[in-house]
């Protein structure tokens, strides 16, 4: 049987990893994004479900598409 991981997890996961690959604060994240410094940790934290559009905001903010953070 395969586990699968929460879609959230993977999301907190991947934003955490682009995001130090690129020596990005989470404050910078923040500041690109248009988008709180304390919301940027909930996400990396897997504590708060993501919208679409901040989802956007991020990819944005990192240079990456949207889907790259999905992508378990």
């Amino acid at each position: 049987m395969c586990m699968k991981i929460p879609s959230r997890k993977i999301v907190a996961q991947n934003v955490r990893a682009i995001r130090l690959q690129k020596n990005v604060s989470q404050e910078e994240l923040a500041d690109l994004s248009k988008l709180h410094r304390t919301y940027i940790g909930t996400v990396e934290r897997a504590e708060s479900s993501i919208t679409v559009d901040s989802l956007d905001k991020i990819s944005a903010a990192l240079n990456v598409e949207t889907w790259e953070l999905l992508k378990p």
